[in-house]
C-alpha cells in the first residue's frame, strides 16, 4: 500500500489514535456489532493473533470477567487482559494449553489469521483454507455448545467448500465482507453462530 494510501486509511488512523495494533481490530468490531459474536463475561480464542489487534478488540468486548487467549506462531507482544502463548496451531498439544488455562470450553473462536503470503495467489489460498482447517479440528474441541467462531477466508476455489464444511457444525453460517476491509482484498468472513457438534 502507498504511503500516501495509508494515511488516507480512515482504519488505520483510528487504530493509530485508539491504541489498536491494527486496523483489523474494526473488522471484530463490525463483526460483532452485525452478528454479536462476542458478549460480556465470554471466554475467546483467538487463533493466529499477530499483531495483537482482535485479541485487544475480543478483551474490550469481553469485558472484566471475560478471558481471552492468543495464539500464533509469531512472537506477540503481550496484551493488557489477554494470555498469548507462541505456538503452532497445526500442532494439536495446543488443546491442552487451551483448556488448562480457560477451565472450561470456550464461548467465541475467533480467527484472522494468513500465511506468510508468497505471491502465489493459488499457493496462499491453498495455505490459508489449509490453516482454517487446522482451527477448526482444534474449535471441535475447545468450542462450547451453541458457542460462535468466525473465520477469515481468502476468496477463491476452496472456500465454499470450507463453508460447507463448517455449515454442519453451526446452526447458521453467513458470509460477509466488513467495511473495515480494504475493497481491493479478497478476503471474506464466514460468520457462524450457534455450534451443534
Amino acid at each position: 500500500m502507498k504511503l500516501l494510501d495509508a494515511r488516507k486509511d480512515h482504519y488505520r488512523r483510528l487504530a493509530h489514535e485508539q491504541g489498536f495494533r491494527s486496523r483489523a481490530a474494526y473488522k471484530l468490531k463490525e463483526l460483532n456489532q452485525s452478528y454479536r459474536l462476542i458478549g460480556p463475561g465470554f471466554y475467546v480464542l483467538d487463533l493466529g493473533c499477530a499483531p495483537g489487534g482482535w485479541t485487544q478488540m475480543a478483551v474490550k468486548l469481553a469485558g472484566n470477567q471475560g478471558k481471552v487467549m492468543g495464539i500464533d506462531l509469531s512472537f506477540v507482544e503481550d496484551v493488557t487482559g489477554a494470555h498469548i502463548i507462541r505456538e503452532n496451531i497445526e500442532d494439536e498439544h495446543v488443546i491442552d494449553e487451551i483448556m488448562s488455562y480457560f477451565g472450561r470450553k470456550v464461548n467465541a473462536v475467533i480467527c484472522d489469521l494468513s500465511p506468510k503470503v508468497s505471491g502465489n495467489w493459488s499457493v496462499d489460498h491453498a495455505k490459508q483454507i489449509s490453516l482454517n482447517y487446522d482451527c477448526a479440528k482444534i474449535m471441535d474441541k475447545v468450542l462450547a455448545h451453541k458457542g460462535n467462531a468466525v473465520f477469515k477466508v481468502f476468496d477463491g476455489k476452496y472456500s465454499m467448500e470450507f463453508k460447507d464444511y463448517v455449515k454442519k457444525k453451526f446452526a447458521r453460517v453467513s458470509m460477509t465482507k466488513p467495511k473495515a476491509s480494504r475493497k481491493q482484498s479478497s478476503e471474506l468472513y464466514h460468520v457462524c453462530l450457534g455450534f451443534i457438534r
